[in-house]
C-alpha cells in the first residue's frame, strides 16, 4: 500500500547562485517494496535488507527508489525531520496481524537480496503482483509458507507428490511427450 508524505514548501540554498530559492510543497506517493529494494541494490550493488548503518545519502537514494510518483530532484533535499521520521515508521510498519515466533537461530542464513525474495515466491507460488506490497508484509507472507510447507506431513507431501506425477503425466501424453 503506497504511502503519502507532503513535504512543506521551504528556501533552499543555491551553491553556485548564492541565493536561497523555494519549492515547493510537493507529495511524495512511496512504496517501500520489494521493486524498490531491487532498484536501490542495483545501483549500489549492496543488499538493502543486510546492509545495517546506512548513510543519509543512502537513505535519501532509497526513497528515490520508494517514489512511484514523478517529482523534482530538488523535493528531495526539502524533505524535513519530521518527514523523514515518518518515512521511517512508515518502512518499519509490519503491515500485519501476523505473527511468527521464530526460535534462537543458530547461525545466519543466506543474507537476504531482493533476488532471493524473487526465488522465494517463485518457490511458494507467490503471484509477482505482490512484489508492489509493503516488503514487510511479502516477508511475512513468506515467512508463512516457509512454516506452513515445512510442517506439512508425510502423506501431505505424498498426496502433493501424487498429483503433480498425474499431471506431468497427463501433459506428456497431451503433447506426446517422454521428457
Amino acid at each position: 500500500m503506497p504511502h503519502t508524505v507532503t513535504i512543506p514548501k521551504t528556501e533552499l540554498w543555491d551553491k553556485k547562485k548564492r541565493e536561497f530559492f523555494t519549492v515547493g510543497p510537493y507529495k511524495l506517493i512511496l512504496e517501500h517494496s520489494l521493486i524498490s529494494l531491487s532498484k536501490w541494490e542495483s545501483k549500489h550493488h549492496e543488499m538493502w535488507l543486510e546492509k545495517r548503518n546506512k548513510t543519509g545519502l543512502e537513505l535519501l537514494d532509497y526513497i528515490r527508489c520508494m517514489t512511484i510518483n514523478s517529482v523534482p530532484e530538488e523535493a528531495y533535499y526539502a524533505l524535513t525531520e519530521n518527514n523523514l521520521n515518518d518515512i521511517l515508521a512508515y518502512m518499519e510498519d509490519p503491515m500485519t496481524a501476523s505473527k511468527v515466533y521464530d526460535p534462537p537461530s543458530k547461525g545466519h542464513g543466506d543474507p537476504v537480496s531482493s533476488e532471493l525474495i524473487y526465488y522465494w515466491m517463485i518457490q511458494y507460488g507467490i503471484p509477482f503482483e505482490c512484489e508492489k506490497w509493503h516488503i514487510n508484509r511479502l516477508l511475512m507472507l513468506i515467512k508463512i509458507c516457509s512454516r506452513k510447507s515445512s510442517t506439512m506431513s508425510k502423506a501431505d507431501k505424498r498426496a502433493m507428490d501424487q498429483r503433480r506425477a498425474a499431471i506431468n503425466a497427463q501433459r506428456r501424453a497431451k503433447f506426446k511427450s517422454k521428457g
